[in-house]
């Protein structure tokens, strides 16, 4: 076969797999109109559960991991100590790793907390083996309690998140961990942060919930959760090896036959990247540690008791970490292809023609997720939907280096999303909830 038409093929191949890949939005789409009525009712129940007496409820830890995060570790612990939890049951980790003289807010954070009679400490390790992974597996070497939630130092959660949360995993104790949607205090503070809000605003309020109600495996977001101890110790602890530690325990619970809830009315408050520099160090995380973690543990995931359907959407899921790469191959590829090579042929004008379907499938979501969640106008989003799918395009791309890497074993260091201090409209942990996600009237 000639170079050209081995271009020609890449090029096939590229557009066959983003096909496939993409077909993961229509099934997410499908799945959430599918299921939604009946998730939502389902989530109004259980949160409408009695819980025991005070003096009968269980034992909770909270962990907040923070590396060099200045004060916001003040304002969380603030938040926390105003939960609606007795506190002789509630007890408190922060797991600073800081080495640029935060550790000073933590042990102002720490006494705010032993003001309200609340059992905390602040462990703070030499290193940082093992990087976010390893300070919440140290703090878990020195507890025992049955629950176990997570927060990162730029969250504010409300009063009742524990009493939210708690329900479901009282209720079933099949339920590894109960994960919460998030929202963001500074979406409205620049233009990449206003893009990152409706993209995640998709993933929360779209696809975990999908996941969720449909019952394939959802991951933790790592953050705004509260996971049962004791499937954590049976998945193995929280591990280190890749950059995404929530996405991998998460998945190594979920297939030894843990399942997982996720609480589309629960809402807790936090920080985006404010600008682009900062978004794309994290988005190179993100991206490296999904692709880590397929490497990891797609090969449990072929030989698992999950059933087709299950398997296939995991396959699809993890699958995504090469989105990055095949763009770049299939940009290269066609214009070499074009200008060399056979052109446009039939081909490959009908897998640019399904990959346009799916593509529209992606906008629904967040176009759907913009209409649930902030009532929006949906033709004014659809406009603004080009320069968000233009933004997400660069993303993956420019991280396709942390794709390969990860694909190909190179290790790089955890590098913690850069955390702005205070700013005055995130003073204050007593925030107004937007509008609560329910169906739209059909």
């Amino acid at each position: 076969m000639t170079l050209v038409g081995l271009n020609h093929l890449a090029l096939q191949i590229s557009f066959a797999w983003l096909c496939i890949i993409g077909s993961w939005y229509c099934w997410i789409l499908v799945l959430f109109l599918k299921h939604r009525r009946e998730g939502l009712a389902k989530e109004g129940r259980l949160l409408s559960q009695a819980l025991p007496p005070d003096d009968e409820l269980p034992d909770v830890l909270v962990q907040i991991p923070v590396f060099n995060e200045g004060d916001l570790v003040c304002r969380l612990a603030a938040a926390i100590a105003e939960f609606d939890w007795p506190t002789d049951r509630l007890h408190v980790q922060i797991l600073d790793d800081s080495h640029d003289g935060s550790l000073t807010f933590s042990k102002t954070a720490l006494t705010t907390l032993r003001q309200q009679n609340i059992d905390a400490t602040v462990l703070h390790r030499p290193n940082r083996n093992g990087f976010k992974a390893g300070a919440l597996a140290a703090g878990l070497e020195i507890s025992d309690h049955e629950f176990v939630a997570v927060f990162d130092a730029d969250y504010v959660p409300p009063k009742d998140f524990l009493k939210s949360c708690i329900r479901p995993l009282l209720a079933d104790s099949t339920i590894a961990f109960v994960q919460s949607r998030a929202d963001f205090l500074n979406a409205k503070e620049s233009l990449v942060t206003r893009i990152q809000q409706r993209l995640l605003d998709a993933h929360y309020a779209i696809e975990q919930a999908a996941r969720s109600w449909s019952g394939h495996i959802m991951p933790f977001n790592g953050t705004c959760g509260v996971w049962r101890r004791v499937a954590i110790d049976e998945a193995g602890g929280w591990q280190g090896d890749t950059l995404t530690e929530d996405l991998d325990l998460s998945y190594r619970a979920q297939l030894l036959g843990w399942r997982s809830s996720f609480l589309t009315t629960v809402v807790v408050f936090g920080e985006l990247p404010a600008n682009l520099r900062t978004w794309l160090q994290q988005q190179f995380r993100w991206r490296k540690g999904v692709a880590e973690v397929a490497r990891k543990v797609l090969p449990r995931v072929a030989s698992s008791h999950l059933g087709f359907s299950r398997k296939l959407m995991s396959c699809l899921h993890l699958g995504s970490a090469l989105l990055g790469p095949m763009t770049g191959l299939i940009l290269v590829s066609g214009v070499i292809d074009l200008t060399f090579g056979r052109g446009l042929t039939i081909g490959t004008a009908l897998l640019a023609i399904i990959f346009a379907l799916e593509l529209m499938a992606a906008e629904s979501i967040v176009l759907l997720s913009q209409r649930l969640v902030r009532s929006a106008n949906v033709f004014a989003e659809f406009v603004k939907m080009q320069l968000i799918l233009f933004a997400l395009g660069y993303v993956h791309f420019v991280n396709s280096r942390a794709n390969l890497e990860a694909w190909l074993g190179y290790e790089t260091e955890f590098v913690r999303t850069p955390k702005p201090q205070k700013k005055p409209w995130m003073q204050s942990p007593e925030l107004q909830p937007l509008r609560i996600l329910a169906p739209v009237d059909d």
